[in-house]
């Protein structure tokens, strides 16, 4: 037995150092061998090694190109909300204001309603006056400026002068995000008030009192509702003034003299009926008054000669 466990020992000794010197003889013949037993011998760095290979791959697989970047959209800006009035101003003769003026508003009809709406429309100026007209036109805004345009063609070639052109523009973004804003919250606080409604939640007196906030409330939505929708109006048509003057007044034809005398015929009769009576309200009492004088005068040269003779 126990030369068995000695051979058993011998045996185990000799298996250690011819593999101690199968190692060390490899190692001593192949440096590169030597890495790959270490590299086999240690997986966890191997494990690394391919992680960081494989997270480098997903890295530049999911980084896009630089024509790709390049083609992203940019950043949303928003555009400012102005609201322009264009002015303009003809003169021609007085005769041809309304000619002009219908023909403006035919052009803005040909718009259609959804480009150009006319507003208002005014004329005045009788036979042998000098005359004058407006005209309002709602315009598209991005069609404004070219219809202004179309309006000086057509005013050229009736015979009138452009006088005056003006372009005014109000910024109202800053007033349609605060009404928007405020638009929003109330609309947050009138659905809590109804929330608290429907569910009968607090005190008869709170009850009454949401309801009278609820009416407040509504109030100043619709209020709100539509201050946003006359900025979004103005926003979106511009708004075109256009006046006409005359350079001479009216002239009419053979007859209008004829009629305007005898219109005048009453109105020159009372003229000088009246100028006669102020006559006669001053002649009248200085004329006594002299006479007056004159027959005193007499009276007294009589009664001096009569004095004389005695």
């Amino acid at each position: 037995m126990r030369q068995l466990s000695l051979n058993g020992r011998f045996m185990r000794f000799a298996g250690s150092a011819l593999l101690a010197g199968t190692l060390l003889g490899g190692c001593a013949e192949d440096p590169s061998g030597a890495q790959a037993d270490y590299a086999e011998a240690s997986p966890v760095s191997a494990d690394m090694e391919m992680a960081e290979s494989a997270s480098d791959a997903e890295a530049t697989a999911a980084a896009p190109p630089a024509s790709a970047a390049s083609a992203l959209p940019d950043i949303p800006v928003s555009m400012p909300k102005i609201s322009y009035v264009y002015n303009y101003g003809f003169e021609l003769p007085g005769s041809d204001i309304a000619a002009l003026q219908k023909r403006h508003a035919d052009l803005c009809e040909a718009q259609g309603p959804f480009n150009c709406r006319i507003v208002s429309m005014s004329h005045s100026g009788d036979t042998g006056e000098y005359a004058n007209g407006n005209l309002q036109l709602a315009v598209a805004a991005p069609k404004a400026r070219a219809f202004g345009e179309q309006l000086g063609t057509a005013a050229e070639t009736a015979g009138a002068e452009q006088t005056s052109a003006t372009i005014a523009g109000e910024d109202l973004s800053k007033q349609m995000v605060d009404t928007e804003a405020r638009l929003k919250a109330r609309t947050v606080l009138r659905d809590r008030l109804m929330e608290v409604l429907r569910t009968r939640r607090g005190k008869v007196s709170e009850l009454v009192e949401a309801e009278r906030s609820v009416a407040r409330v509504n109030e100043e939505i619709d209020q709100a509702r539509s201050w946003l929708e006359e900025m979004r109006t103005r926003v979106a048509f511009s708004r075109v003034d256009i006046s006409y003057g005359s350079t001479t007044a009216t002239s009419g034809n053979f007859i209008d003299p004829i009629k305007s005398a005898f219109g005048s015929v009453s109105t020159i009769a009372g003229t000088t009926i009246g100028g006669i009576i102020m006559l006669l309200s001053i002649v009248l009492p200085l004329g006594g008054a002299a006479y007056g004088l004159y027959i005193a005068k007499g009276y007294i040269q009589r009664k001096r000669g009569t004095l004389a003779e005695a």
